[in-house]
Parts: structure tokens; C-alpha cells; sequence
């Protein structure tokens, strides 16, 4: 059938092209979403299985994401430094061990302070897997590698939600027991088939590099902390579907499983819409793609105050997810745009900030709100905060230019850089071997700024 026969094109279209590498990454990140528990239910756990209250869960919570703000700086300064592969082996073999110690400890201060170490650890890998993720793809590959990661996520995480669900009713430490071992099996697999993919450079550029660029250069990019800003106030939104959502539902007398039920509809809408999504808006304007994002995060979520149901809650989460779906791989692009490429770490490693500081105040704001005023008003301030946000993004993306250069320029000054030293070095060898030198002069190096 034609109609088949299209699909089975663009299949091809989106998954074709891409290196080896990528796809053990891919696969890494989906083995790590399928076991995902702790984000998801670590709200129902303390309030529901433990007896605390919404301010303290969200403290507890609060305190998962300051981990997170604390290592995604780290996490960039080791991704530059260290590598891509070490540390994602650190963050990954760390998770697990937090993760697992969760599901035991019982005194409300020891709960804060191994949540405060599961965030800080599960946090670190995300700017090496994004920096490693732009290093191994080709830049025009990168809007559809990323929708492809982010796909890998929600797809784990649409099968995770509905059956940790479940699970929660029977044992919670069962759950972060799982995470435990599917974190495990993240870190065996990126130490067997991941290579290193950070940047080959001579230690003089590595000296000038560093120098260059450090997280003072990334505070003073203007340009730059402002889409940091404005990613802030959208993860804030975003931010409730996993800590307010929840605590709403529970005190609205809804079950685990019904929750999860709800938010699987997240996952599985992204699972079915992210590629034939992606591919629609690939070569749309930014501009109009964030501003659009921000205005359907802010009011999907303030939709769920008029909703009474199951059935209803899932349509508001069909709503923002479609706000997810246009802004995750719009605004990961514009962050990879805007980052220099031997500081990728350190940049990524600040956009990932604003999601950790969101994940720090969301369920602060999430669990004052509900206890003091209700949810319906947490609805309505997730739709003031879009509308923020969308003004935000129309503003400064008219003074942003169409294309950054930045990167290509480095990229290809590397490259010819490598190409000239290696055939001068050719060039010199064969003269002392007195060998004809015709044949080095067309030679190309084999590795590039954007290989493994």
C-alpha cells in the first residue's frame, strides 16, 4: 500500500545515517528510563506509603533537585576535563548504589539526605550524554539524534510508569531496587561499547581551550543564560506533572496506578508523535516553535484544575505533551547552537541547571501552594508562568540570528589544523626517506571535530 510503503520511508529516513555510537547511547538511555522509579513515584511513596506530609515531600524532592543543580555543573566541568565516557561511568555506577540505599533507609533525615545523593548522582551523566550525543553526530543529524534520544526516553518512561505503578502497590523497595539494577546495566553497557568521543587536541590548544572557556565565559553569554532563563520557567511546568500532578491526584483520593495510568499517557503519546512530529517541524522557525511550547505547557497544565477524572487528567497531559514534544528537540538544538564545541560540557552542563534549579523549586512551589491555597491555583500559576515564558522566547529570539557559525568555524579550524599537521609531518618523512611527496598532499585526516 502507498500509505505503507511512506511510512516504511520515513522510518528509514529517521533512523538511516547515523553512527554506530549513537545508537549504543540510544540504547543505554532506553534501558535506563525502563527502569525508572524514583523521579515518578518518590512523591506517592513519602506521602502515601510513609504517612509525610506534601510540604515534606516536596522538601524532599527540593532537595533531590539541589543535588542535581550542584552536579550538573560538576557533571559539565567533568565532561570537558575528563571525558565523556569516565564520567558517565561515575554518574551511572553512583546512581545505582544511591538508588538502592533509598529503598532501606527509613529516618526522615536520612530519606532527605540519599535523596539530596540520588539527585546529585543521576544528574551528572546529563551533560555527557548530550556533549558525547553532539560529538559523535553530524550538526545537520543533531535536531533528529536528539528526537530520537528523547524518544528512547519516553518510551522507557511510558512502560516504566505504567508498571512501576503497579508495582508501588505491592513494594516500593522493589522499585528502587529496579532502578538500582537497570542503572547498573546502563553503566556495564557504556564501560563495554561506548568509546571516548571528546575532541582529539594538542595539549597547546588544550591549555588555550581551557582557559577560554570556563563557567565565568558561560555566566557572561548573554545570549546563552537567557534561553537558560527561559528553560527554566518551562521545566517548572514540566516539573509538575511528576510532583504536583501526583500529590494533587492523592489528596483528590485517586490511586497510584490511576496516576500512573494518567501520566503513562505522556510517555506514550511522545513514543507514538515525537518522529512524524519532529519531522514535520525539523525545518520550522524556532521562534514561533518555543513561543508555541511555552503557551501549551502553561495552559495544559492549567487545564487539570477543571478536571475531575481520570479520563479528563489524561486529555490535560495529552494537551502539554504535545508542548514537550515541539520543545525538547527546538530547544536542545538552540543550546548546542550557542555552545562552543571544546565547551560543550561546561554549556550543556548549565542548561542542565535550569532544569535542576526547576526540579529544586517545583516541588517547593508545588507543595507550599497545595497545602496553603489548593491546586487549582498551582494550575492556574503554571499558566501565568507559560505565558512568562512565551513572551520571553518571542523577544529574544528576534534578535537571534538564523545561524551560529561559531561551531562550524571551530570545527573546521580544527580540521584543517589536523589535516595540515599531518601532511606537513607526511611531507617531511618522505623527504628525509627521499620519497616522492605528490601522494601525502591529498590526504584528509580520519577523524573530525564531531567523530567519536
Amino acid at each position: 500500500m502507498p500509505y505503507a510503503v511512506r511510512v516504511r520511508r520515513a522510518v528509514q529516513e529517521t533512523v538511516s545515517g547515523l553512527p554506530r555510537e549513537f545508537w549504543w547511547l540510544w540504547t543505554s538511555t532506553l534501558v535506563n528510563r525502563l527502569g525508572a522509579f524514583v523521579a515518578t513515584f518518590m512523591a506517592l511513596y513519602l506521602t502515601l506509603d510513609r504517612g509525610y506530609s506534601a510540604t515534606y515531600a516536596g522538601l524532599v524532592a527540593a532537595l533531590h533537585g539541589l543535588g542535581g543543580v550542584i552536579s550538573s555543573l560538576g557533571g559539565g566541568v567533568m565532561t570537558d576535563r575528563l571525558g565523556r565516557r569516565p564520567t558517565l561511568l561515575i554518574a551511572q555506577a553512583s546512581t545505582a548504589v544511591s538508588v538502592a540505599l533509598l529503598g532501606f533507609v527509613r529516618d526522615p533525615v536520612a530519606i532527605a539526605g540519599v535523596a539530596f545523593l540520588v539527585g546529585m548522582a543521576s544528574n551528572a551523566s546529563r551533560p555527557a550524554v548530550q556533549a558525547m550525543m553532539a560529538d559523535i553526530v553530524r550538526p545537520e543529524d543533531r535536531i533528529r539524534a536528539f528526537s530520537l534520544n528523547y524518544w528512547a526516553i519516553n518510551l522507557g518512561f511510558a512502560v516504566s510508569s505504567m508498571a512501576a505503578g503497579f508495582i508501588a502497590e505491592v513494594s516500593y523497595r522493589a522499585g528502587f531496587l529496579i532502578e538500582a539494577g537497570m542503572t547498573m546495566a546502563c553503566a556495564i553497557l557504556v564501560f563495554l561499547r561506548l568509546p571516548e568521543s571528546k575532541p582529539a587536541e594538542t595539549v597547546s590548544a588544550k591549555a588555550d581551550r581551557d582557559d577560554s572557556v570556563s563557567l565565568g565565559t558561560v555566566l557572561r553569554d548573554g545570549r546563552f543564560m537567557s534561553v537558560v532563563g527561559l528553560s527554566f520557567l518551562v521545566a517548572l511546568i514540566f516539573q509538575q506533572g511528576s510532583v504536583g500532578l501526583p500529590v494533587a491526584m492523592g489528596e483528590a483520593g485517586f490511586t497510584p496506578a490511576e496516576y500512573g495510568m494518567a501520566i503513562a499517557v505522556n510517555g506514550v503519546l511522545i513514543v507514538v508523535l515525537q518522529i512524524p512530529v519532529t519531522r514535520f517541524i525539523e525545518h520550522r522557525d524556532p521562534r514561533r516553535l518555543l513561543v508555541l511550547s511555552s503557551l501549551l505547557a502553561g495552559y495544559g497544565f492549567g487545564l487539570t484544575a477543571f478536571a475531575g477524572s481520570v479520563g479528563v487528567i489524561a486529555l490535560t497531559v495529552c494537551v502539554w505533551t504535545l508542548a514537550e514534544i515541539v520543545n525538547a528537540p527546538t530547544q536542545t538544538g538552540l543550546v548546542v547552537r550557542l555552545s562552543p564545541l571544546h565547551g560543550r560540557g561546561r554549556y550543556q552542563g548549565m542548561y542542565t541547571m535550569s532544569w535542576s534549579v526547576a526540579a529544586l523549586v517545583a516541588p517547593l512551589l508545588s507543595g507550599f501552594v497545595i497545602d496553603r491555597v489548593g491546586a487549582e491555583w498551582l494550575w492556574g500559576l503554571c499558566a501565568v508562568v507559560g505565558t512568562m515564558a512565551g513572551l520571553g522566547y518571542g523577544a529574544l529570539m528576534r534578535r537571534l540570528p538564523e545561524e551560529t557559525t561559531e561551531e562550524t568555524t571551530e570545527e573546521t579550524t580544527e580540521e584543517t589544523t589536523e589535516e595540515t599537521t599531518e601532511e606537513t609531518t607526511e611531507e617531511t618523512t618522505e623527504e628525509k626517506q627521499g620519497e616522492p611527496v605528490a601522494e601525502a598532499l591529498g590526504q584528509v585526516p580520519e577523524g573530525s571535530a564531531s567523530g567519536p
